[in-house]
């Protein structure tokens, strides 16, 4: 017998405007208003009714837990109950942090990875309940820096592919313990994409299962203590219309007793199975790229068509990051205070844990006139948006008109124009200026011409 562990990584795009907080009507996702509504119909309601919440290991990514909080509430409750009952029962949960804009983290400066893994260890205790002890990378896009500053702040464990790690995989997916130049070591788990990939792009009718599982699963139970599939949890319902009753047979006991394999969550297997061998991590690698980070950075052949936008919209928006870097913390200084601190702290207000005011007296700055007080806030809020340019959709797909680099740079405006409300400065010439050599290789539109129409519509 071995141990056998699905992960799903679910996630989806921002797709709400920054200023109304609104989703648009999405008509390719007809019959419903919006991709959100269908793929929960279609998946996460699913799957909740199910149970598998509290089976499987997951995670759930930040935009979408807030969205189905607010629109599909049910379903977000029972996702929630089942891994607090899973936590309550194991003292682990089997639900995974993740950093909360999905943002490639070796491709930012260390204080910016600091904050997306305080922000989303934070929002992950707000939902569920108790810390996180493992954390999903965005993309599984891994360095060293990252995974030591995750170990930091008490993550145990992440997950990456088998081709991102060098050293013998002796005991399938592990644990290993993976060491780290400050003398510190984290726990890697290492998914066999082989069978992530037959599973993800070759999932059987439910009819069919069990040939899957001689086929794909029982020769290698023989082999591996430990079996990880990790794949996109919408495969499972959205992508395959079938796959939450195939999932119901793969997580049932005698399809594990028949196959050769026990159920388990990694945070389970951790504690039950300490790492006994080392690896080293293959740093700047993904899963979802064969060119290192090129898809997020420069483009590649990942992507069809001409990627050089990608490059230039880069550029743009770490110039634009400076700009309100450089803003932030010359108000922050001139008040007395660490800016970076104070931003990772920041996430209890977006959270709604408290309000602005009162987070300002929590951090001892109840001394600070109204006027103080409402232009750091707004400050901390364009923050957020600065963080939110970021996110990994931005840069994944083959165009700039598509709605990922349009939400990327509407979350610049929604930044340029809280700065310019709370200081004057305005940011807006620089970024335009760097944005006219971003160019559309579809329609021929420059970067400078969307930002020039979001923020037309936002002064409006």
């Amino acid at each position: 017998m071995c141990y056998f562990c699905i992960h799903g990584h679910f996630y989806q795009p921002p797709r709400a405007d920054p200023f109304t907080g609104r989703i648009p009507r999405e008509p390719d996702a007809a019959p419903y208003a919006n991709w959100n509504q269908r793929i929960t119909a279609e998946c996460y309601t699913p799957l909740a009714g199910a149970g598998h919440f509290g089976r499987f290991s997951f995670n759930l990514g930040g935009t979408l837990a807030r969205w189905l909080d607010e629109h599909a509430h049910a379903t977000y409750e029972r996702i929630v109950a089942a891994e607090r009952g899973y936590w309550e029962t194991h003292t682990v949960g089997n639900g995974l942090a993740q950093p909360v804009h999905h943002t490639i983290l070796p491709l930012a400066r260390r204080r910016d990875k600091v904050c997306q893994v305080r922000w989303g260890i934070a929002s992950f205790a707000h939902r569920f309940g108790h810390q996180p002890e493992g954390m999903w990378l965005p993309e599984m896009a891994v360095d060293y820096e990252t995974l030591e500053i995750m170990a930091g702040e008490g993550m145990r464990f992440t997950i990456l592919s088998e081709e991102q790690v060098h050293g013998d995989l002796d005991t399938g997916a592990g644990p290993y313990w993976v060491r780290l130049p400050s003398g510190g070591r984290i726990a890697v788990f290492v998914r066999d994409r082989a069978l992530s990939d037959a599973l993800s792009f070759g999932m059987p009718d439910s009819a069919y299962v069990d040939e899957w599982l001689r086929d794909q699963v029982e020769w290698r139970c023989q082999r591996d203590n430990l079996l990880l599939i990790a794949t996109d949890g919408e495969t499972f319902g959205h992508h395959h219309r079938q796959g939450v009753e195939v999932l119901d047979r793969i997580l049932s006991a005698p399809a594990g007793k028949a196959y050769g394999y026990h159920l388990t969550t990694l945070g389970v297997h951790l504690r039950r199975n300490p790492p006994q061998a080392e690896l080293e991590v293959i740093e700047n690698t993904a899963w979802s790229c064969f060119h290192r980070l090129d898809r997020w950075v420069v483009g590649c052949g990942c992507t069809p068509g001409d990627s050089r936008w990608k490059g230039a919209l880069r550029r743009a928006l770490d110039n634009l990051a400076c700009d309100l870097d450089q803003v932030y913390v010359c108000e922050a200084q001139r008040l007395g205070l660490e800016p970076w601190p104070l931003r990772d702290d920041y996430i209890a207000v977006v959270l709604g844990q408290v309000s602005g005011p009162a987070f300002l007296s929590g951090n001892g700055l109840a001394r600070l006139s109204g006027e103080e007080a409402q232009r750091l806030l707004a400050l901390l809020e364009a923050q957020f948006h600065r963080q939110r340019m970021y996110t990994s959709c931005t840069f994944f797909f083959d165009d700039l008109e598509r709605h990922e680099p349009r939400y990327a740079i509407a979350n610049a405006v929604r930044a340029i124009v809280l700065t310019r409300q709370a200081t004057g400065d305005d940011l807006s010439n620089g970024f335009r200026r760097d944005m006219r050599v971003t160019v559309s290789g579809k329609t021929g539109h420059t970067g400078a011409d969307i930002f020039d129409e979001i923020l037309t519509e936002a002064e409006i």
